[in-house]
């Protein structure tokens, strides 16, 4: 395809990158056809796509496209992946449009590519929408996570309104909806008011695995299992950015919301907590269909779903919220305890189902199983009002004694047939016997 730029060059900017379109689709078709394995797209096309698609800077004065004809060539894009019947054809050129190279042109690419798949949910153009499940699987998660901010800026923040419209992902293209999930749990990670889920997008990933729980294993379910997956990408489920949610919200939720409240402002935004133990019963569902699928794949105890390194961050992260709960415990609302209680049983919660269903791997007698067995001995050591340390043994607190010597907790019963907060029914051979 080298050989056509001089024809490109004296067409204006719009008509320049139209023909490229029409030429690199021949090019991918024939590509394809030829039998090549692996179907890789030159250098020389690369090299055309970042001149006369994304404008980089080349020898020459690169002209600029106004707005009007972005918006043009953006449409012109959604109609080329939508007249084009075979799949292979529309992965292959997806990537050579927007799979990343690692130079000036990547900011072009990531601008460009926020802009078609945004309007591709607008009007519905399920193959890119599929494409983009792929370019999602494939890439590095830093760039995963700026294409979920880019949508979620578009439909939960600037055109009011349009959240219903999102929401339709869901039917339109689920492996989309699948990935976007598991790009917005990476993003937004509790640490600051920013990296807070808005309300819009956690009532519409609630109400989606709610009416279909099989929606966040659709990339596991439907990809070949590779050891090699690359620690850079986004997870193979966000089963894991869920159960952070769920695990921190207690704690982090309010805290927010009282900052909020004090600078005048979401005095009517409604209570998250239902929506956030609607999204934790959700996860715990989820993972009890997990025993049969890892098995009918012969995945289980080979397979974890939700990593070890992950869990252990998040109990660091939940200790250091603990404790500054704990610093305003004796001056501030009554319910801090009863909403550290409620992380900490959740986390034992998830922790436990997770073990049981095959989701988080380990075996009798090494660290990890001992430091599971710890955390679960603690929740169900309660009352238990706050423990400033997950990582070892529990204490006894008292809240009217803050500076009285801490007493070790008593040994504790035999457990009974089905404790709570567990859930019933659940085989678990970890649970701790004192």
């Amino acid at each position: 395809m080298g050989d056509i730029r001089q024809s490109l060059l004296p067409r204006d900017v719009l008509s320049a990158a139209k023909e490229l379109l029409y030429h690199l689709d021949i090019y991918i078709c024939n590509l394809v056809q030829s039998g090549r394995q692996p179907p890789q797209v030159d250098s020389k096309t690369l090299e055309l796509v970042e001149e006369f698609i994304l404008h980089a800077p080349k020898d020459r004065n690169t002209p600029r496209m106004s707005a009007l004809q972005e918006l043009q060539l953006l449409e012109i894009m959604c109609s080329c992946f939508q007249e084009q019947s075979r799949d292979a054809v529309r992965q292959l050129m997806f990537a050579a449009l927007f799979n990343l190279q690692g130079n000036q042109a990547d900011e072009s690419r990531m601008a460009l590519l926020g802009k078609l798949v945004s309007m591709a949910i607008a009007v519905g153009r399920v193959p890119i929408l599929e494409c983009a499940a792929t370019w999602l699987q494939r890439t590095h998660r830093v760039y995963c996570v700026r294409l979920a901010q880019v949508l979620v800026d578009d439909y939960c923040s600037m055109v009011p309104g349009s959240v219903p419209t999102l929401q339709n992902i869901h039917s339109a293209s689920p492996r989309f909806c699948c990935q976007f999930i598991t790009a917005v749990t990476t993003l937004y990670d509790f640490t600051s008011e920013e990296l807070t889920p808005p309300l819009e997008l956690l009532q519409m990933i609630v109400s989606w695995i709610q009416d279909d729980p099989h929606l966040v294993l659709i990339t596991f379910l439907n990809s070949p299992i590779s050891g090699s997956q690359p620690i850079t990408s986004l997870d193979v489920t966000p089963l894991g950015g869920l159960v952070r949610w769920c695990i921190k919200a207690p704690l982090v939720y309010r805290r927010d919301k009282k900052q909020a409240l004090t600078n005048g402002s979401s005095e009517n935004e409604p209570e998250v907590g239902p929506l956030f133990s609607a999204l934790h019963l959700s996860v715990l569902q989820v993972l009890m269909l997990l025993p049969n699928i890892l098995n009918e794949k012969g995945l289980f105890g080979r397979l974890a779903l939700l990593q070890m390194e992950s869990l252990a961050a998040l109990t660091s992260d939940l200790s250091r919220l603990l404790d500054q709960a704990d610093k305003h415990t004796h001056t501030s609302s009554a319910d801090t305890l009863a909403l550290s209680q409620l992380a900490l049983d959740r986390l034992a919660q998830a922790l436990q189902v997770a073990m049981a269903s095959g989701a988080l791997l380990c075996s009798r007698g090494n660290s990890v199983e001992k430091w599971c067995r710890d955390l679960l001995q603690l929740v169900l050591s309660g009352p238990v009002m706050y423990y400033n340390n997950i990582h070892t043994s529990p204490l006894a607190y008292s809240p009217h004694a803050a500076h009285s010597p801490i007493a070790p907790h008593p040994t504790l019963p035999a457990l009974p047939t089905h404790p709570q907060p567990f859930m019933t029914g659940m085989p678990f051979p970890f649970r701790p016997s004192h």
